[in-house]
């Protein structure tokens, strides 16, 4: 074969991948260059995940979206991470509230606790939580029947492990944090769901499960609360979350 037909045959197959992923297959050159057109797509994705990573959430907007599509109160907090910089740089000051947001939930902290806490947390992408935590928590509110919600608490600046805290403090036997993704090239908006059975600081990521890249090109909200429902009522029924939970289900069924 032809050099000029060897090229066209690599176009053609090129073409027919990329129908089938977003990943970066097939692509051009010009000598030992990528195509202009090539380099300017990487350079805007790349910008894309870049801004979602310093993206400030807008946790007035969530919480009030929150609040009409589940009919409960909702509560926003702020983890020990004063700023966008710091909460990059101190990944620790993120799994902690900060003394005010301490406060607010020790003053709504019902006597008797509750069964599920529900935390919105921004992550490494706020955009992610905008776009698809209402829509996940439409689809998934009405499959908790039976349980008692706490009220659902938005927080800035948090990571997954801030839902421990919050979780114990609403006296919750169950957490599930719904929050950003690090973004990747091809999925600045990546949302994930983690869910800890008795929530207390000094959790472990083998004691939680997760439900991870939801997003429209991904796993769809909708598909997520139903996955999201089942996990917990297996929570609740075998009481434990993470590498237990998986094993219990694989061993007895």
């Amino acid at each position: 074969m032809s050099e000029p037909a060897r090229r066209v045959a690599g176009r053609a197959l090129g073409a027919q991948l990329r129908g089938y992923t977003p990943a970066r297959v097939g692509l051009g050159r010009t000598g030992v260059s990528l195509e202009t057109r090539d380099l300017l797509d990487f350079q805007r994705a790349h910008a894309r995940a870049r801004d979602a990573v310093h993206a400030r959430l807008e946790s007035a907007a969530l919480a009030g979206a929150l609040s009409h599509i589940a009919g409960n109160q909702v509560l926003r907090l702020h983890s020990c991470a004063v700023d966008r910089a710091t909460y990059l740089q101190r990944p620790d000051l993120g799994r902690k509230l900060e003394h005010g947001s301490r406060d607010l939930l020790a003053r709504t902290a019902i006597p008797g606790g509750q069964t599920l806490a529900l935390v919105v947390a921004d992550g490494l992408s706020a955009l992610a939580v905008e776009r698809h935590a209402p829509t996940l928590v439409k689809e998934l509110w009405p499959l908790l029947d039976g349980w008692t919600v706490a009220p659902i608490c938005v927080v800035e600046q948090g990571r997954v492990a801030i839902g421990d805290e919050i979780g114990l403090a609403l006296g919750a036997e169950i957490a599930v944090v719904l929050i950003g993704e690090r973004p990747g090239l091809s999925s600045p908006d990546s949302m994930g769901a983690y869910v800890t059975w008795e929530p207390r600081p000094g959790r472990t990521d083998a004691e939680r499960n997760c439900i991870s890249n939801i997003r429209s090109e991904g796993l769809s909200p909708e598909q997520a609360a139903a996955q999201l429902a089942d996990t917990l009522t297996e929570a609740r029924r075998r009481r434990l979350t993470g590498v237990a939970l998986k094993t219990a289900v694989l061993e007895k069924g």
